[in-house]
């Protein structure tokens, strides 16, 4: 897959940089490899770098108390770098139209957001965002997409929820921190799907996973219906902790089943 970026310059005629991706589908923990192909504009510019980076759009809560004293809230999104390295670091002078390539090599960290399930895009806004260090560009935060897919462990608790009924709803990443499991990055992603039927007091479940070269923290955030049997309703939050071998659905299925049903009931037999 090849993407190709303008670095408009203050004025004149900016360089560009073309991203070839041997690859875009690759797992956390995982290495993307391309080529980077460097076109200089219609004037000289001094080319001080080239890197490459993983970024991503994190959706951040905000709350504020108006005039009246009445409680507003919202959320707008910034721009996160999850991973960032140099190609190059020479400084070198680029001629109107010069041309040269550049090899990359990149690692995806462990805690990378998943955006691909199955080949099936479900993540907006994560990517690579390779950039030219020129005197006076611009720098462009818009990302060439990457799909990264869940690795086993976590391909089998997405799995397993959908063989007990869940069904996906969406995907975002939240700013802000899960305490109490091995998350290392300043966003988290969840993954929000609508309530299976066999669950009697379950209104809807959100999925994140925390992970390292160790395993996976699984976090699901249950929303009780209010009622009689559960009380006024409400979020619940459970942990569970898998190694990177716990990849047999059928048996995730069955602890995470174990844990819903504590809190939500069910109605029918699993």
């Amino acid at each position: 897959m090849i993407f190709k970026r303008m670095l408009a310059s203050v004025g004149i005629g900016g360089a560009t940089v073309e991203t070839t991706l041997d690859d875009d589908t690759v797992q956390p923990g995982g290495t993307v490899t391309g080529t980077l192909r460097v076109t200089g504009g219609s004037v000289a510019q001094t080319l001080e770098g080239v890197s490459v980076g993983l970024r991503a759009t994190v959706e951040k809560e905000y709350e504020y108390e108006d005039a009246e004293g009445e409680t507003h809230s919202g959320e707008y999104t910034i721009d996160v770098v999850i991973a960032e390295q140099a190609v190059t670091d020479e400084e070198t002078e680029l001629e109107p139209g010069q041309e040269f390539e550049l090899p990359f090599e990149m690692t995806i960290p462990m805690e990378a957001p998943i955006t691909s399930v199955g080949g099936t895009h479900v993540l907006d806004g994560v990517g690579l965002n390779t950039r030219l260090h020129v005197d006076k560009a611009l720098d462009h935060t818009d990302v060439d997409p990457l799909l990264i897919e869940p690795l086993p462990a976590q391909a089998a608790v997405l799995r397993a929820l959908h063989a007990l009924g869940f069904e996906l709803r969406g995907v975002d990443l939240e700013k802000g921190e899960i305490a109490d499991t091995r998350q290392k990055l300043p966003f988290y992603q969840e993954i929000e799907y609508s309530a299976a039927e066999g669950y009697e007091g379950l209104e809807s479940l959100e999925l994140s996973f925390l992970t390292d070269d160790d395993g996976v923290d699984v976090v699901l955030e249950l929303d009780k219906r209010p009622g009689v049997l559960f009380g006024e309703g409400g979020d619940t939050l459970l942990r569970l902790s898998m190694g990177h071998e716990d990849t047999d659905p059928e048996e995730v299925a069955a602890r995470l089943h174990e844990w819903i049903h504590a809190v939500a009931g069910e109605r029918s037999l699993f």
